[in-house]
C-alpha cells in the first residue's frame, strides 16, 4: 500500500512505524475464512491482542500503548488494516469503539476490570446504540432503563449490533428518563451473562461480519456499571462516535488504495486490441479519477484526526466531511476498479468483488451520508450565526 500520505505533517514518526509493523504483520497473518464470520472475527481479535495491536484502542493505563486514544492511529492502524482485509478491519475497530465509551466515562474500577482484557483480546466488546425504530434518529430511542435500588432494569431491543452474539462486553444506551429526546438517555456496561440479556437474531448482511439483535427483558445492571452520570449517555455516545468516525473514512481509505493497486495491476497485464488496457486513454482519465478521489479523501481524514489530537478542537464538522468524502469516493473508486475487471470483477472469489460489498455499508453505518451531510450544515449554520 503507498504510505506517501503518511510523510505529511499530520503524522509523526510514531504513525509511521505503526504503519510499517501492521503491514508486516498482514503479510504473515493467517488466511481468514470469510465463511464463518463468527470464528474469524474471534481469532483475528485473539492475534490482534497476542501481537499488541488492540493496545492502540485503549489508554495505557490499562495496557494501552499510548497515555490516550489518538485518533491518527486509530486511522493509521484501520486504512491498513482494511487494505488487508475488511474482517480484521472491523476486528480491530470494534474493540475501540465497543469500549471507547469506557475508556471516557466509566469508573475506574470498571475500567481496570474491562479494558485491559480488551487490549489483549480477551474479551470481544461492543457498541449497542441502534433500535429497530432508532438508527439515525436517536431520540426515538424506545429501549428503557429504570432504576431499582442498586441496580438498573433495561427493557427492550438493540439491533444492527456489531460483534452481537459473540461479544463479551457490551456498552449499551438506554432512555432513563431524566428529560426529553436526547437529554434522557444513559449509558451502561453489559455482559451476556446478565439474566434478561437475550440474542433475539442473527442478522446476516451481504459483507458477513457477526451481527446481532438483542432484547432485554428486566435485564438487571449494577449501578456500577452506568457510564457518566444519568442522562449524559447520548453526549457520551456522540463522543465516541467523534472519536471513531474519522477511522471509518480511514477503513474506506483502505478498501479504495486496494481497489487502486489491483486495478492498476490488472490494467498492466489485461492485453486487448493490440495492447493493454493501461494503454488506453479511457483507462488511464478513469485512474487519474480515482487517485485524486483518494487523496482528496486522505487529507480531510488526516484533518480531522490531527484537529482532535493536536488541537484538541471539536471536530464533529470536520469528522463528518471526511466521512462522508471517503466512503463516497472509496465507493466510486472501487466500482471503476470493478468496472475495469470486467466480467472478472463480478466473480466471487476476486478481491475487487469482496471490496465492492465492503465499502457499500460504510456509506451508511455509523451516520449515513445523508445525516453527515446534516451535520455539516447544522456546524456551518451555528458558526455563521
Amino acid at each position: 500500500m503507498d504510505r506517501s500520505h503518511l510523510e505529511l505533517p499530520f503524522f509523526d514518526d510514531t504513525h509511521r512505524r505503526l504503519a510499517r509493523g501492521l503491514a508486516d504483520w498482514t503479510t504473515r497473518a493467517a488466511p481468514i475464512d470469510h465463511h464463518d464470520a463468527d470464528a474469524a472475527c474471534r481469532a483475528l481479535v485473539r492475534e490482534l491482542g497476542d501481537a499488541g495491536w488492540l493496545r492502540w484502542c485503549v489508554p495505557a493505563a490499562f495496557g494501552g500503548a499510548l497515555p490516550e486514544l489518538d485518533s491518527r492511529s486509530l486511522c493509521v492502524a484501520r486504512e491498513t488494516l482494511a487494505y488487508h482485509d475488511g474482517l480484521a478491519d472491523f476486528a480491530f475497530a470494534m474493540q475501540g469503539l465497543g469500549s471507547g465509551a469506557i475508556t471516557l466515562a466509566a469508573s475506574p474500577e470498571l475500567q481496570r476490570r474491562v479494558l485491559p482484557k480488551v487490549a489483549s483480546g480477551a474479551w470481544i466488546a461492543a457498541f449497542a446504540l441502534t433500535e429497530p425504530q432508532a438508527g439515525s434518529d436517536v431520540a426515538a430511542m424506545q429501549c428503557t432503563a429504570t432504576r431499582d435500588g442498586d441496580s438498573w432494569l433495561l427493557h427492550g431491543e438493540k439491533t444492527w449490533i456489531s460483534n452481537g452474539g459473540i461479544a463479551d462486553v457490551y456498552c449499551v444506551f438506554a432512555r432513563s428518563g431524566e428529560a426529553p429526546g436526547t437529554r434522557g438517555i444513559s449509558g451502561f456496561v453489559v455482559t451476556p451473562d446478565m439474566p434478561g440479556f437475550e440474542v433475539a437474531e442473527r442478522l446476516h448482511v451481504m459483507a458477513p461480519h457477526p451481527l446481532a439483535r438483542l432484547r432485554f427483558d428486566g435485564l438487571r445492571v449494577p449501578a456500577s456499571n452506568l457510564l457518566g452520570a444519568p442522562g449524559e449517555g447520548f453526549k457520551l455516545a456522540m463522543r465516541t462516535l467523534d472519536i471513531f468516525r474519522a477511522s471509518v473514512a480511514a477503513a474506506a481509505l483502505g478498501f479504495a488504495r486496494r481497489a487502486l493497486d489491483e486495478a492498476l495491476r490488472h490494467s498492466r497485464e489485461r492485453r486487448m486490441f493490440g495492447q493493454t488496457l493501461a494503454d488506453l486513454q479511457l483507462t488511464q482519465a478513469r485512474l487519474g479519477e480515482m487517485a485524486a478521489d483518494i487523496d482528496a479523501a486522505a487529507l480531510l481524514t488526516a484533518r480531522a484526526a490531527w484537529r482532535r489530537d493536536v488541537q484538541r478542537l471539536p471536530t464533529t464538522r470536520e469528522a463528518a466531511m471526511a466521512k462522508m468524502t471517503a466512503t463516497e469516493n472509496a465507493q466510486r473508486v472501487i466500482d471503476s476498479a470493478l468496472q475495469l475487471h470486467g466480467g472478472r470483477g463480478v466473480q466471487c472469489g476476486q478481491v475487487v468483488e469482496r471490496l465492492y460489498r465492503d465499502i457499500r455499508a460504510l456509506r451508511i453505518y455509523e451516520g449515513a451520508t445523508e445525516v453527515q451531510k446534516l451535520i455539516i450544515a447544522r456546524e456551518l449554520l451555528k458558526s455563521a450565526s
